[in-house]
């Protein structure tokens, strides 16, 4: 088993981040795509969804 002599990187800035494997970290960083913040139809979808089934809960304990 090959441990590294440094058990942390200075460089992730959070203690938690630090501690993780370079492998983690590394997949971690290309999570920051510009398609990560793109809204689909599917995100549509689910805040009408969501919109809707608060609506009828709060008609619902009104009326």
């Amino acid at each position: 088993m090959r441990r590294s002599l440094v058990l942390t990187d200075e460089a992730a800035r959070h203690p938690f981040r630090a501690s993780l494997p370079p492998h983690v970290r590394r997949e971690a960083i290309t999570a920051n795509d510009d398609a990560f913040w793109r809204v689909t139809a599917r995100d549509m979808r689910g805040v009408v969804t969501t919109y809707f089934a608060c609506l009828a809960a709060v008609l619902a304990f009104i009326l």
